[in-house]
C-alpha cells in the first residue's frame, strides 16, 4: 500500500465539520454537544429545524455562542464556555441533567475522542500520558445513554497516527457505542458489517484514505 504524506492532505475545517454534523441532526432532536470540537455545532444549526441542545452541567435549550462582549459567565456549558439560552430554555440541578442522560431522553450526543475502534468502542477521557489530566465528566453516561452516539474528531494525530483503529489502546469510555465518526478527512459509519465510508474530503481517494487507517478495512 502506498505511503501518504498526511501533512499535505486536503482537510475540512472545523467549521465545515461542525456544519456537516449540524446538517445531519434531525428536526426535533434533543442533542448533547460534548466538550471541544462538538460545541461548534451549535453555531451551524438551521433556523428551519427545532433542535434542543442539552449540556450535562444542567442546561437545556441553548442557542449559538454569544457575541463578543455579550457573554454571561453565569450561563455556561460543561466546557465552561459562555452560551446563550433560547426562549423556553432553562437550567437546573446537575442530578436532573444526569437523569436525562441515563434515562434515555437524549436522541443524539456528539463527543470528541482520542480513539474510536472499528467496532464502535470509544476512548475519550484519558491517554495515559504522564502529563495528562484524566477527566471523564459525563462522557460515559452520554455514550451509553443517548440513542445515537457520534464522534467529531481529527482523523490523525499530529504524528500521523490514525485515531480510527482496529482496537482502542486507551482506557475505554464505552463499548460498541459509536455509530458515526465525523473527521476532517472523511465521515464513517460504524456498522455490524464493518466501517463504511460515507463521504471524503474532495481530493482524497478511497485508496489513500485506506492507507491512513491501517488495520481497519474500509467499505465504500
Amino acid at each position: 500500500m502506498s505511503q501518504v504524506n498526511h501533512t499535505t492532505l486536503p482537510r475540512w475545517t472545523r467549521d465545515q465539520m461542525a456544519a456537516r454534523v449540524a446538517a445531519d441532526i434531525p428536526d426535533g432532536a434533543v442533542v448533547n454537544l460534548g466538550i471541544g470540537l462538538p460545541t461548534a455545532v451549535a453555531n451551524h444549526l438551521s433556523a428551519d429545524k427545532e433542535v434542543v441542545l442539552h449540556s450535562e452541567n444542567g442546561v437545556i435549550g441553548m442557542g449559538p455562542a454569544p457575541a463578543e462582549g455579550e457573554e454571561d459567565f453565569d450561563l455556561i456549558n460543561a466546557g465552561k464556555q459562555p452560551v446563550t439560552l433560547l426562549p423556553g430554555g432553562c437550567f437546573f440541578h446537575h442530578a436532573d441533567s444526569f437523569a436525562m442522560m441515563r434515562g434515555g431522553h437524549l436522541d443524539v450526543c456528539v463527543l470528541g475522542a482520542f480513539q474510536v475502534s472499528a467496532t464502535g468502542d470509544l476512548a475519550n477521557w484519558h491517554t495515559g500520558a504522564p502529563d495528562a489530566i484524566p477527566a471523564v465528566g459525563g462522557a460515559m453516561d452520554l455514550a451509553i445513554g443517548a440513542k445515537k452516539t457520534c464522534v467529531m474528531m481529527e482523523l490523525l494525530t499530529k504524528t500521523g497516527q490514525s485515531k480510527l483503529a482496529p482496537a482502542c489502546t486507551y482506557p475505554l469510555t464505552g463499548i460498541g457505542c459509536v455509530s458515526r465518526v465525523y473527521s476532517d478527512l472523511a465521515i464513517f459509519d460504524i456498522t455490524p458489517q464493518g466501517v463504511k465510508v460515507v463521504d471524503t474530503v474532495p481530493g482524497l481517494s478511497l485508496s489513500d484514505l485506506q492507507a491512513l487507517v491501517p488495520g481497519v478495512t474500509l467499505q465504500a
